[in-house]
């Protein structure tokens, strides 16, 4: 299984490590079946993800794809942080294995996750805007 070198790189220097104190919104998913479990935590300001940080317990890829998720929406609107789609991680990423496309997937999820958390701390209804997050294993399409 050959990874490219920015899955190498957010591997061995992953950006946005961590926790936000008082987050403005707090995701998890994954599932421990399959190994890969991500929290996303967002600090929204005027409609703005001014800082994103997260944790993952899985491997290289699970890791890789949350840096890189990170990186591609902090800055960003919150409607244009719900725009990524796994395949823009990926493709940012310079590609995945098949059989770490999964990991992608929960990256997706995990950011519309902590936004969705984020709308509830609002006192507004997410499923509207962000959709069913779905929280079993068979949604990632891992193998489990």
């Amino acid at each position: 299984m050959a990874y490219s070198a920015k899955v190498m790189d957010h591997f061995a220097n992953p950006r946005n490590v961590g926790e936000i104190e008082n987050a403005s919104g707090i995701g998890e998913v994954g599932n421990p079946k399959c190994g890969d479990i991500m929290r996303m935590y967002i600090k929204v300001e005027d409609n703005v993800i001014t800082d994103v940080k997260f944790k993952t317990f899985g491997c290289g890829a699970a890791i890789a794809t949350s840096s890189m998720a990170t990186e591609l929406i902090k800055g960003k609107t919150i409607d244009d942080a719900l725009k990524l789609t796994n395949k823009a991680v990926m493709e940012a990423l310079d590609g995945l294995p098949p059989v770490k496309v999964h990991c992608s997937v929960l990256a997706e999820q995990a950011i519309k996750s902590a936004v969705a958390d984020y709308y509830r701390k609002q006192g507004i209804d997410p499923t509207p805007i962000v959709g069913e997050i779905p929280e079993d294993c068979e949604a990632c399409g891992c193998s489990v």
